[in-house]
Formats: structure tokens, sequence, C-alpha cells
């Protein structure tokens, strides 16, 4: 049946032509603005992937700012360091070259306080934007990646890049947790000889040898041996009794000429005095008479004929034992009081007992105190201990130690070095290793972590590209298959409208009926 009011044909012509005409504008918005999900409406849930994705490309470009500027800064940090370094073994040589008596001492200091005056200079420019890493404690961090969990939620990333403080601050004591405990001073008193009480002074440490039970009517051989050199007395075939033993042994001792020992006998006592600085001196006793004793230190007889071995005579130094199973806080302070006068080293972080040691010696070799000298030596104990000898009048020694203070920088004192004496360039020639060392730490340190960030960097780039070109993929237009889509819906809609116009002619042919 034929209508001129229903024109069904039409209808289909005209709802192929719009299909055809929709999506030949969805190809042509695709090749114009090069992408297949344009907007929430091509596809909700891609493009709410796409955007999420996009956001994350944006910050991660700017997490890039960030390492490059934390990379400067860190560059920055351990180029000064290094400069530092080099300055450091530069005044080492001089130290060095202060060590002969027959040289131009002042010339040499001169140079040292100039290359001191250097060190500072360059620790005090060493910043990048305001930022100096040479100076002060508190670790920066340099945001490095934002990390997204399965449940959507993000959070920050940074790498921490510690400071190295090579500062010359003296550092501040605090008033916070008492850690009197970690360090025990004592004067040269030990188990041996020494002065009573908290004092100290030049006075060397003492070892008795009584001996008794001297074969009289025999010839016999008395082997002593101190600081690694070995006497003998042979005793006469009769009249011997502890004391022409003792004063043989004696004789033979001073006739040795040990450096830092002084042997006296009287009564059949032995009595050795040793005025060595930092070294404990070894003694030994042997003998083939079978019946002699050798008592040491009144500790009791031993067995007839046996001698001993190993026994030592201390330092003459006091000493300043630290902990050896403390942890050591940044702030943790250390004080030892010469005389009345305070001398303190305020940790930093990631110091040990070691750098402690270390630190106060620094302090109170750079306060260059009249006939102190210091060393640093590990005991027997596995402790630190800092030594601390007296050449001059008796003095009171006393230690401290609290916590919540603000630490000392660690080149405090390279300008005080003093090679103008004997003892100065003693001290300094022993302190300029730990500067040294705590520069070439540092160096190293920002080193590690500017590699770090430059790995994290290059990461960051590539991530970058990444999710870019996973994107790309999501939302990015084929446009081959797109060219060759529109084209065939070019041919359609042409199809599309002859079709119509075909449909629209069909009421023509009732008018024939009509005729």
């Amino acid at each position: 049946m034929s209508s001129i009011l229903t024109n069904t044909s039409s209808m289909v012509a005209l709802q192929t032509l719009r299909g055809v005409n929709s999506q030949l504008q969805q190809t042509q918005n695709e090749i114009s603005t090069g992408k297949s999900v344009g907007s929430a409406r091509d596809n909700a849930s891609i493009w709410a992937i796409s955007k999420v994705m996009e956001s994350d490309v944006k910050g991660f470009k700017a997490i890039s700012e960030s390492l490059s500027l934390g990379e400067s800064t860190v560059a920055v940090a351990r180029n000064g360091a290094e400069t530092v370094t080099d300055l450091l073994v530069q005044m080492k040589e001089k130290i060095v070259g202060a060590q002969e008596e027959n040289v131009d001492r002042s010339k040499l200091q001169a140079d040292i306080t100039a290359l001191s005056d250097q060190i500072k200079s360059v620790t005090g420019a060493a910043q990048f934007n305001g930022l100096n890493l040479l100076s002060g404690t508190d670790d920066v961090n340099v945001l490095s990646s934002l990390d997204r969990s399965s449940d959507g939620t993000v959070a920050a990333s940074d790498i921490a890049i510690s400071r190295q403080d090579l500062s010359f601050d003296a550092g501040v004591y605090g008033t916070g947790t008492d850690l009197s405990a970690n360090i025990t001073a004592a004067d040269g008193a030990n188990s041996l000889a020494g002065v009573a009480g908290n004092e100290f002074s030049n006075k060397g440490n003492t070892m008795t040898i009584a001996l008794a039970a001297v074969t009289a009517g025999a010839s016999n051989t008395y082997n002593m041996q101190v600081a690694g050199t070995t006497v003998s007395y042979t005793s006469d075939a009769s009249g011997n009794s502890p004391t022409t033993v003792a004063d043989g042994i004696i004789a033979a001792l001073n006739e040795a000429g040990i450096e830092d020992i002084v042997a006296t006998a009287a009564t059949g006592t032995i009595t050795i005095t040793s005025t060595s600085k930092f070294d404990d001196v070894e003694v030994n006793f042997s003998t083939t008479d079978s019946t002699a004793t050798a008592n040491v230190n009144g500790g009791g007889a031993g067995a007839a004929g046996a001698g001993f071995t190993g026994e030592e005579i201390g330092a003459r130094a006091s000493t300043v034992a630290f902990s050896a199973t403390a942890a050591v806080q940044d702030g943790d302070g250390y004080r030892v009081a010469l005389g009345g006068v305070n001398y303190d080293y305020v940790a930093g972080p990631g110091e040990s007992m070691e750098d402690v040691a270390r630190g106060l010696k620094t302090v109170i070799d750079g306060a260059s105190v009249e006939n102190i000298t210091t060393n640093v030596v590990r005991n027997d104990s596995n402790e630190w201990v800092l030594q601390i000898d007296n050449d001059g009048t008796d003095m009171t020694l006393t230690d401290a130690g609290m916590g919540g203070g603000t630490a000392t920088g660690g080149l405090s004192g390279v300008d005080s070095l003093d090679v103008m004496t004997d003892l100065g360039v003693e001290a300094a020639l022993a302190n300029i290793e730990t500067y040294i060392d705590t520069a070439i730490d540092a160096a190293a340190s920002f080193g590690s972590a500017e590699g770090r960030i430059e790995t994290q960097s290059e990461f960051i780039s590539n991530l970058t590209d990444s999710l870019t070109a996973g994107i790309g993929t999501l939302v990015d237009a084929d446009m081959e298959a797109t060219s060759a889509r529109l084209q065939a819906l070019q041919v359609q809609q042409q199809l599309g409208v002859q079709s119509l116009s075909i449909a629209n002619q069909s009421p023509q042919s009732i008018l024939s009926l009509f005729g």
C-alpha cells in the first residue's frame, strides 16, 4: 500500500543518514582533536582513568623540578666539602713541615691561619638558593615521588639529605637528660699506683716487686724485662739476700737507660716508675732460683721460682672512658673539666662515642692548655678512652654529660691549630687527621646523596614518559583507522543522501494514478 502521509522508506533512509552523519561527526572530531576519548561522554571510565594519570604526570613533572633543585644543592655542598678536604690536606703539609725545630714556624702558622680562614669562607659560601648543607645538623628532605596505592590514596616520598656540619661552631651544652653514667674520668691512679682523688699530675705510675726466699748459698740468674728491654743479674755463689739481688737488678735496669723508666730498690723491694704519657709498660720476671718468689704490688707470693709475666705499669695520663654500649644522640653533650675549666663537645646526628672522644680531644687541644696533651685509644673493654696527660702542677679532673644541646661543628678547633710550640705541633698533627676524615666523610655522604637523586630523577623522567604513553594508548585516536573510517562514512553519507532522495520521490508516482 502506498501513502502520501507516511513514507516509511524515507523514514528508514533518514534514520540511516542521521546515524552516518553522527559517526562522521565523531570521526571528524577525532581527526581534529587527535583523541578517541575527548570528554567523559565519549567513554566515562576511560576518561576518568586518563585524567587521574594526567594529574600524576603533572605531579611528576613538578617532582622532576624538585629533584633538579635538590641535586644542584647537594652538588654545591659536595664541591664545598671536597674543597675543604683539599685545604685541610694542604694544612697537614704545613703541620708536618713544622715538626722540624729549625724551620720558621711563624710563617707556617701564618699559612695555616690563612688556610683556616679560607675553609671558613668556603663553608659559608657553599649554599644554593639560600640553603647551606655544610652548616647545622637538621636533615633536608627532597620530594622524590608520589606513591599511589591500590585504594587511590596518594602519599609523598622524600629523599632525606643529611647535613654535614663543617662549621667552626663550638656548640651549646644542653640541660636535658643526665648522661653522666656514660662517661667516667679517672686520675692516673690505677691498680698500680698514682695520685689519690680526682687530681692528676706529672707523677708516674709505679710497680713494686718484693723479692723473698732468695737462695743465699748458690749463684742464680734473675731476668727482668721492662718495656721490651731485658736485663739480667747473676748472683754470687754465696752471701745473697733479697736486698743484694734487688740492688743488682736495679743497677742493671738503670744501666740499660730505658726511656721513661726510673728504678729504685730498698730492702729487697724493687720499685719501677713509668712516666710514659700514653703507653702502658709491660714487666716480666724470671729466675733460675727455685726458691725465690716475687710479689707484685703486694698481691701475694707466687710459686717459688716461677716469676711472673704480663704485669703492666699504667700510662701516666689520666683517662676519660666512654661507655661501650650507650648510644649517642644528636645534641648529647659531654664535658671534661680541667682545673675547673669546662671543655665541651656536643655530638651531632649519626655520631659515636669515638667521635665524642676525638671531638673532646680537639676541643682541649684547641684551647692550648699549658702542659696538657691528649690522646685517644680503645681499651680492652671496647671503650673509647680520652687520655689526658699533665706535665705541670696538680690539677682537678671531673666529667659530666647532658643531652639536649646544639651540636659542635665538625671543624671546631681548626682555627685554633697552633704549631708555634712542640706540644702544639704534636696536637695539631693528631687532630688534622680527625678533621680530614670528617671532611672526607662529608664529601662521600653528599656524593652518595647526589647519586641517589640523579638516579631518582632519571627514573621519574622515564616514568613520566611511560605514563604519557599509557594515556595516549587509552585516549588517542588511531589515525590510520580513523582515516579509513572517514572515507567509508563519507561514501555512506553520499549513498544515504541518494537513498533519502529516492525515498522522497516515491510519492510522486501516485500522481500517475490520477492522470
